[in-house]
């Protein structure tokens, strides 16, 4: 194992593995297993990334991204000051109303939470926590912003998602299962004895836990069980009506419960949620997801069989799964083998360029969610429950391409957001001093933006860009270092090496 590395050596991994894009990774992205895990563990490496992970090599730095409590994050955590209401308990929703600073039905703490998503990706210290945050988020998707959920989702992403991001499934699942948010946004809220709603049973088995393993009758089994689980319309807390559960005995897989009394229904269920988080069934599913979002978006047989195994033995808990996958033989050989979805092109490009927050507001921050809703992938956004998908063939389109080329270009030229803080000198900032050469130019922006130099003939294809070739020499007064500078960078951010995660 090399210094400072975790896992097998990268330079191990079959030299021809082709990538989506009909080429070698070995000939998209550098052979760096430490700008490797910061690709895959954030989102997206800056300049302050890279010489921090550098210095404490990748064990050290994955320790302390595992404990984000124990990382300062000034910028992060002034930049959650400017959105008051996306950190609203639903007391705290409540109070705003009477207080005339909300109105009933009002979708601003929603709006605040979804920008306050790009924020945090981009700017946040604490980018593995941000990392889970997100993928829960899809796992247990409750569209945000959406109409019933008003009131309950700014509490639901605090006291579910971000309490447990790195915790315990089951203790993630039991939370999800009893917040107003999820209650409402799948309808269990509205299921009685009389009247079962199978929608909440149904994507538990099939989407939050076991997969397509189930059987009709599971379902029907389990929203007969979860009936009684329902919301306070006054308080709009989570509240559990005996007089709305259904009893008699239940099967649901290999999960019995004689469910005797409407008094011990909720306990049956919960029961019933525990069973759920330690099915095999749920482990491998979980743990698929996990190396989809880390590995590949076909990844091997083999690690996900380990990482069941840490699954089950430490009782759902993620960071040990995360702990074995990151230092496993296939993570380190999987340069080039995930690609950007368009949500992380947008912040991975204001990332490695290096862009600040607006000195105070939000305008900035607003528009860069709209970019984000433009490529097609806005934070929280997704409608239906299975969250945003996140292999790239989801995300192949040439319209789609398009779009996120012309925001990169936007965000290298200063176009649009103008309000965000840009360096002081672009070109000693992107290019160091002035380089002899127009491939030295390039050379020196490929590796500043995407951590590595292109081949000679990538280099090649881009100085005829400037009229020029590679070995053209290079004055301060040229347009490749004026006018036509931040056509350079854009041609860079839309690179094939670029998009790869």
């Amino acid at each position: 194992m090399r210094s400072g590395s975790i896992g097998a050596d990268p330079r191990r991994s079959p030299a021809a593995r082709p990538t989506s894009y009909g080429v070698n990774a070995s000939d998209l992205l550098p052979a760096d297993p430490l700008l490797h895990l910061l690709r895959r563990a954030t989102f997206g490496p800056t300049p302050a990334s890279v010489a921090e992970i550098r210095r404490l090599g990748a064990s050290a730095w994955l320790d302390r991204q595992l404990k984000p409590s124990t990382i300062p994050d000034p910028v992060g955590d002034g930049l959650m000051r400017r959105f008051p209401f996306a950190q609203l308990s639903i007391s705290g929703v409540r109070q705003k109303i009477a207080a005339g600073q909300l109105k009933k039905y009002d979708w601003r703490p929603m709006w605040q939470l979804s920008h306050a998503a790009v924020a945090r990706a981009v700017w946040s210290e604490r980018q593995l926590f941000e990392v889970m945050a997100d993928f829960w988020s899809n796992h247990l998707n409750v569209t945000c912003p959406t109409g019933d959920v008003w009131p309950t989702r700014t509490d639901y992403d605090h006291n579910v998602i971000r309490r447990h991001a790195l915790g315990r499934f089951a203790d993630l699942l039991k939370a999800s299962a009893k917040h107003p948010a999820m209650l409402t946004y799948l309808d269990n809220r509205w299921s009685t004895k009389a009247a079962p709603n199978e929608n909440y049973g149904r994507e538990l088995l099939e989407l939050h836990t076991v997969g397509l393993a189930y059987t009709e009758a599971d379902v029907k089994n389990a929203a007969r069980l979860f009936t009684g689980m329902t919301v306070n319309n006054e308080t709009n807390y989570y509240a559990y009506d005996g007089k709305k559960h259904a009893v008699g005995a239940i099967k649901v897989l290999g999960f019995r419960h004689a469910n005797a009394t409407a008094a011990g229904g909720e306990k049956a269920a919960l029961a019933l949620l525990d069973y759920l988080a330690m099915h095999t069934a749920t482990a491998r599913r979980i743990v698929t997801k996990l190396c989809v979002r880390f590995v590949a978006d076909q990844p091997p047989a083999s690690l996900i069989t380990r990482l069941v195994k840490v699954y089950l033995d430490n009782r759902s808990a993620v960071v040990p799964v995360l702990r074995a996958l990151f230092a496993s033989p296939e993570f380190a050989a999987s340069i080039g083998a995930k690609t950007r979805t368009p949500f992380e092109d947008v912040v991975a490009t204001v990332r490695t360029l290096n862009l600040r927050p607006e000195p105070t507001g939000t305008e900035a921050i607003a528009s860069l969610y709209s970019m984000c809703r433009n490529a097609g992938q806005a934070p929280l956004g997704w409608a239906p429950p299975n969250g945003y998908p996140d292999v790239a063939s989801a995300w192949a389109s040439s319209s789609g391409l398009l779009v996120r080329w012309n925001l990169n270009l936007s965000l290298a030229a200063g176009w649009w957001p103008t309000a965000l803080v840009r360096p002081e000198s672009e070109l000693r900032e992107y290019a160091g001093p002035l380089p002899a050469t127009h491939g030295a130019l390039i050379d020196a922006v490929s590796t500043r933006l995407i951590g590595g130099t292109l081949p000679r003939s990538s280099v090649e294809a881009l100085a005829r860009f400037f009229d020029k070739t590679a070995a053209s020499p290079l004055k301060a007064t040229d347009p490749a270092v004026g006018w036509k500078f931040p056509y350079l960078m854009a041609m860079l951010l839309n690179s094939p090496s670029f998009a790869l995660r």
